[in-house]
């Protein structure tokens, strides 16, 4: 399995909406999204290159697996 590799705000906002996400607003820099079960909403900053961390924190929150994750990184 291939590493997780930091990407732009505007791929991860795509990959985290077609895996049902949903865009709630915008707080300066930081778009926040929510998911049915999640416990805490999902934050995604406008940076050009999203550290690994942040995507492996966001994935965490909604149960979203690696491969799922690649999977999507190649829709977006």
């Amino acid at each position: 399995m291939p590493r997780i590799t930091p990407v732009d705000y505007k791929t991860l906002l795509k990959i985290f909406q077609i895996f049902g996400c949903t865009y709630k607003h915008k707080r300066g820099s930081h778009h926040i999204l929510t998911y049915t079960g999640a416990k805490r909403a999902v934050v995604i900053p406008e940076y050009d290159e999203i550290d690994i961390e942040i995507i492996k924190n966001n994935m965490r929150t909604v149960g979203m697996t690696r491969e799922q994750y690649f999977e999507l990184l190649k829709k977006a």
